[in-house]
């Protein structure tokens, strides 16, 4: 089992910023891809950015330019700069991890941290 543990989520202000961290234990599949999922209110959860074991990355458009995600795979742990955050960023943001390689796939989810950007 793992176990994916979100954290650095708050309150800011439009044009600020905001560190995200998931820590993950357990027993780790060594070839993963990490990523961070947000969910606003009435909408359907989505694809934030993603980066695999090997440091592949993948962005939404609309994080482009203003996120950038990490990760220390010593520590199991994936980050999530945030920068220039708008109001439309205000979301539930779920951790997640999913196997490459293994057959079936097996994924995990965090329980979420919430980031609510003011204008």
């Amino acid at each position: 089992q793992v176990r994916l543990v979100e954290s650095g989520g708050g309150l800011v202000q439009a044009g600020g910023s905001l560190r995200l961290s998931c820590a993950a234990s357990g027993s780790i599949f060594s070839r993963n891809r990490m990523g961070w999922y947000r969910q606003a209110s009435g909408k359907q959860r989505e694809l934030v950015a993603s980066i695999t074991s090997g440091g592949s990355t993948n962005y939404a458009d609309s994080a482009k330019g203003r996120f950038t995600i990490s990760r220390d795979n010593a520590k199991n742990t994936v980050y999530l700069q945030m920068n220039s955050l708008k109001p439309d960023d205000t979301a539930l943001y779920y951790c997640n991890l999913e196997t490459l390689g293994m057959v079936p796939m097996r994924e995990y989810w965090g329980q979420g941290t919430q980031v609510t950007v003011s204008s």
